[in-house]
C-alpha cells in the first residue's frame, strides 16, 4: 500500500511554462533556475534565449508561488495565457510588448551612437582637441552613461539588492567607474584646465591619474554593448521566425454547421465533434474525419509532399492543409493544442526551452564568473597601487578587466545556435525534440531502420502480371480487379487499385463470396472467377501450368505475394503484389553510410522479404521475423555490444525501440505514439531526411562547441592582458562586443544549411506502375 502511495506521489506533477522578464544574460537565467529548483519537488529549466522557464512541480503547489519566487529573485514571470481570448488579441499584446522593448533598445542605441561618436573621435584624434573639448566630452557622454546605459544600472541595482552579481554588474561598474574618475579629474585634477590634450594610446601609460579622462571609455563601451544587445535580440527573433511561422499556418475562421446552417466563427471556438465546411482553396481548420464530399488535399505545407492526397468519407484530414478540390464536410476530432500542427509547434518549442549538457556547463561557469572577475578587478587595482604604479594606470587596468570579462559571448554561445538550428530544421521538415538530442548524434555509429513505412512505402502495390499462354492481361485485370474491388483486404485493394490504373473503371460483381484465409470468388461478366491462393483454385480443380507455377515460386522467393486468378476450370494468371521500396531509400542508405553509420534492417516480415528489400537498398545486416515487443530487445542487444544506436521507425510497434535508442528518429507520416517516442521527427516520409537530420544536428553541435571555445578562449586570453595593463578599456569593450557579434554571426551561419534531398520524389511516393505483362 505504501509503495502505491509513493508511486502516486512521484507521478503527481504537472508541467508549466513561464515567461520570464528582466533577464539580461545567462547568469540571470542561471539564477532564476537555481531559485526555482530550491522549491520542494520543483524541477526547472530556464533558457535565456527564449526567456522561458519550463517547470515541473507538484500538483498541490500553487503556480503563484513559482511567480513569487521569480519576482523575489528580481525578475518578472507570467503564467501561460488561457486559450479562450481570440488569437488576434493575444498575438497583438505579445507583439506590442516585443516591439516596445525593441524600440526602446533601438532608441537608446541610436542616441548612444550619435552622442558617443564625437566623444570617441575627440579622444582618438589629438588634432580635434580644441580648447574646451574635455567639457564637451562630458556633456555628450553624460546622457550615454546615464540614459542609454540605464538598463544595465537598473539590473545591477536589482541584483545587488538580492546579493548577487551578473554580467550587467560588470558593464555598470566599468562605465560608472570610468565616468566617475573622469569627472573627478575634470573637477579636482588637471584634466579640466583649458587647452588640455592627451593622445589616444593602445596601451596604458602609467601617468598621473588626475590628468586623464575616460569619457570615451564610458560612452564607447556602453554603445558597443548596446549594439551587441540589439543585434542579439534581432538574431533571436530571426532565428525563431521559422518556428513562429508554424503556428501561422492554421486557418483563422471556420464555417461550422449548426442545424444545417453555416456559421462563421473563430477557429478557437471550434469543439471536438463539430461539423464544418471546407470549400475549395480554403485551409482545413483542424484535424478531423471527412463525412461528406471527396477532394484532393494539399498537405505540402506540413509534409513537403507536392502531390495532393485524395480524400473521401471516412478519411482523416489534418488542420492547416489546403482543400484543392471539391466541397468537404469534416467532423473535428482534435482541436487546439491537440492538433498535429500544434504538436509540431510544441516539439519545436520544447527544443528551444530544453538544455544541452554544453549549455548547462556555460550557465554554471557564467554563474561564478562574475564574482571572480570583480575580485580580479579589485585585486588588479590593489596590485598596481601596491607596486607603485600611478592611480590612473591602476584604475585603467582594473576597468579594462571589468569590461573585457563581460561573458556575453558565453551566454549566447548555445542558445543562439540552438535557436537557429531548430528553426532551420523546422523549415526542412526536421523537428528536433530536445537539444540534448544533439549530444547523441555525434556518437551514433549504427542506424536501425524499420522496414515497413520507413524503407518501403508501407502500402501493397501490384507490381507484376504473369499471364498464361493465349491470355489477355487486360482481360485478366478487368475480371480480377472487379472481384477484388469488393474486398477490404490490403492485397485485394492493391490488385483492384492496380487494375483500375491499367484498364479504367471496374465492373460490379454479380455475386461475391469471401473465402476466409484463401481469397474471393464470384461472378463477373457471366464468368465464375476465383482470385486468391493456389489452394483456393486447387479446391475448384484449377491447376497451374508449369510456367505460372514457376512465376509464383519466383515471386515468393523474393518475398512477394503471389495472387492466382482463374475461371472456367483454368488458372489464367499470377498477379504479384509487394510492399514497394521507396525510390529514395537506396540513396538514403548510401547517405547514412557516408556519415559513418552502419545500417541495419529490422522487420517482423519473413527473412526472404527482408533480404530482398535489404539487397535492393544496399543493407548488409538484416534482422527479420521480429515480434513488435522484441524490437526493443534488439536495440538493447546492439547497445550491449557497445554500439551507439539510432532508430528510424513510424509505427506504434516502433515506439519502445525509438525511446530505447540513443537517438530516435520518427517518421512524421507515422503514428502519434512513434512521434512522441522519437527524439527527432522527420515530417516527410522520405528516409533521406534522416541523413539531413543527423547532418544538421552534428553541424549545430559543432557550432555550439565552436562558440563556447571562442567565448572561453577569449576571456582566458584577454583577462591577463587587461590585468597587466596592456589593454585600453575602450579597446577591451570593442573586443568584448565583437566576440558576442562573432558568436551570433557564427550561429546564424546555420541558416545556410542545405538539404541533400533532391526535389524529386519527396514524401510518400506514388505506387509504381504495373510492369509489362510477362507471358508464362
Amino acid at each position: 500500500m505504501s509503495s502505491d502511495v509513493a508511486a502516486s506521489d512521484v507521478t503527481a506533477t504537472r508541467d508549466i511554462e513561464l515567461a520570464i522578464g528582466g533577464m539580461t544574460c545567462a547568469s540571470c537565467a542561471n539564477r532564476v533556475e537555481r531559485k526555482l529548483n530550491k522549491l520542494d519537488g520543483v524541477t526547472a529549466t530556464v533558457n535565456y534565449a527564449t526567456e522561458k522557464a519550463k517547470v515541473t512541480f507538484p500538483v498541490e503547489l500553487d503556480p503563484a508561488e513559482l511567480i513569487s519566487t521569480v519576482e523575489a529573485a528580481g525578475y518578472t514571470a507570467e503564467l501561460p495565457r488561457p486559450p479562450e481570448p481570440p488569437r488576434e488579441e493575444t498575438d497583438g499584446d505579445e507583439t506590442d510588448r516585443d516591439e516596445a522593448a525593441a524600440r526602446s533598445l533601438r532608441q537608446r542605441l541610436i542616441g548612444a551612437v550619435v552622442l558617443s561618436v564625437p566623444v570617441v573621435l575627440l579622444a582618438m584624434v589629438p588634432a580635434l582637441q580644441f580648447e574646451y573639448w574635455q567639457w564637451i566630452s562630458l556633456t555628450l557622454a553624460a546622457p550615454v552613461v546615464t540614459w542609454a546605459a540605464w538598463p544595465f544600472h537598473r539590473a545591477t541595482w536589482t541584483n545587488l539588492r538580492h546579493g548577487t552579481a551578473t554580467m550587467d554588474t560588470l558593464v555598470s561598474m566599468g562605465t560608472l567607474a570610468a565616468f566617475a574618475w573622469s569627472l573627478y579629474a575634470l573637477l579636482f585634477g588637471s584634466a579640466g584646465v583649458p587647452g588640455m590634450t592627451h593622445p589616444f594610446e593602445l596601451t596604458v601609460e602609467r601617468t598621473s591619474g588626475d590628468g586623464n579622462i575616460y569619457f570615451e571609455v564610458a560612452a564607447g563601451v556602453t554603445t558597443f554593448i548596446l549594439a551587441g544587445r540589439y543585434f542579439e535580440a534581432r538574431s533571436k527573433r530571426r532565428a525563431g521566425a521559422a518556428l513562429r511561422s508554424l503556428l501561422e499556418l492554421g486557418a483563422k475562421e471556420v464555417a461550422v454547421l449548426r442545424d444545417g446552417t453555416e456559421h462563421r466563427i473563430p477557429v478557437e471556438r471550434l469543439a471536438v465533434g463539430d461539423r464544418f465546411v471546407v470549400r475549395p482553396g480554403e485551409k482545413i481548420a483542424t484535424d478531423g474525419v471527412v463525412e461528406e464530399g471527396t477532394s484532393a488535399v494539399d498537405a505540402s505545407m506540413l509534409t513537403g509532399e507536392s502531390v495532393p492526397v485524395e480524400v473521401g468519407p471516412g478519411d482523416t484530414v489534418v488542420g492547416a492543409t489546403v482543400n484543392s478540390g471539391g466541397r468537404l464536410v469534416v467532423r473535428a476530432t482534435r482541436v487546439g493544442s491537440e492538433t498535429q500542427l500544434a504538436q509540431m509547434a510544441k516539439l519545436v518549442e520544447d527544443a528551444q526551452t530544453g538544455k544541452a549538457a554544453v549549455q548547462r556547463l556555460a550557465d554554471r561557469v557564467s554563474g561564478v564568473f562574475v564574482p571572480i572577475v570583480i575580485a580580479l578587478a579589485v585585486g588588479t587595482l590593489a596590485f598596481w597601487l601596491g607596486a607603485g604604479a600611478s592611480t590612473s594606470a591602476a584604475f585603467t587596468a582594473a576597468v579594462a578587466v571589468l569590461i573585457i570579462a563581460c561573458p556575453c559571448a558565453l551566454g549566447l554561445a548555445t542558445p543562439t545556435a540552438l535557436l537557429v538550428g531548430t528553426g532551420r530544421g523546422a523549415q526542412l521538415g526536421i523537428l528536433i525534440k530536445g537539444p540534448e538530442v544533439l549530444e547523441s548524434t555525434r556518437r551514433v555509429d549504427t542506424v536501425v531502420l524499420d522496414k515497413t513505412g520507413t524503407v518501403t512505402t508501407g502500402a501493397m502495390t501490384l507490381v507484376d502480371v504473369h499471364v498464361a499462354e493465349g491470355e489477355d492481361a487486360d482481360e485478366v485485370l478487368r475480371l480480377a480487379g472487379a472481384l477484388e474491388n469488393a474486398s477490404e483486404h490490403p492485397v485485394a485493394r492493391a490488385v483492384a487499385r492496380g487494375a483500375a490504373e491499367r484498364v479504367g473503371s471496374l465492373a460490379t460483381p454479380e455475386s461475391f463470396t469471401n473465402v476466409e484465409g484463401l481469397g474471393v470468388r464470384g461472378v463477373v461478366a457471366g464468368r465464375a472467377v476465383l482470385v486468391g491462393r493456389a489452394a483456393l483454385l486447387a479446391e475448384w480443380s484449377h491447376s497451374l501450368p508449369p510456367k505460372l507455377e514457376a512465376a509464383k515460386a519466383e515471386a515468393e522467393r523474393a518475398g512477394r505475394t503471389a495472387v492466382v486468378v482463374g475461371w472456367d476450370g483454368r488458372a489464367r494468371a499470377v498477379l504479384v503484389v509487394a510492399d514497394e521500396v521507396k525510390p529514395t531509400s537506396a540513396e538514403a542508405v548510401a547517405q547514412l553510410r557516408a556519415l559513418g553509420l552502419r545500417p541495419v534492417l529490422l522487420t517482423g516480415d519473413n527473412e526472404a522479404v527482408a533480404k530482398a528489400v535489404a539487397a535492393e537498398v544496399g543493407i548488409d545486416d538484416v534482422i527479420a521475423e521480429v515480434l513488435p515487443k522484441d524490437k526493443l530487445e534488439v536495440v538493447k542487444r546492439l547497445q550491449s555490444e557497445g554500439r551507439v544506436v539510432a532508430m528510424v521507425g513510424d509505427g506504434v510497434n516502433d515506439a519502445a525501440a525509438l525511446a530505447q535508442a540513443d537517438l530516435g528518429l520518427a517518421m512524421g507520416t507515422g503514428t502519434d505514439v512513434a512521434i512522441e517516442a522519437g527524439d527527432l521527427t522527420l515530417v516527410r516520409g522520405d528516409l533521406r531526411v534522416a541523413a539531413d537530420a543527423i547532418r544538421l544536428s552534428r553541424r549545430t553541435l559543432a557550432t555550439i562547441k565552436g562558440n563556447l571555445f571562442w567565448a572561453f578562449a577569449y576571456n582566458v586570453a584577454a583577462l591577463p592582458l587587461a590585468a597587466a595593463g596592456l589593454l585600453n578599456p575602450m579597446l577591451a569593450g570593442a573586443a568584448m562586443a565583437f566576440s558576442s557579434v562573432f558568436v551570433v554571426s557564427n550561429s546564424l551561419r546555420l541558416r545556410g544549411f542545405r538539404s541533400i534531398v533532391t526535389p524529386v520524389a519527396t514524401g510518400e511516393v506514388p505506387a509504381k506502375p504495373v510492369n509489362t505483362p510477362v507471358a508464362a
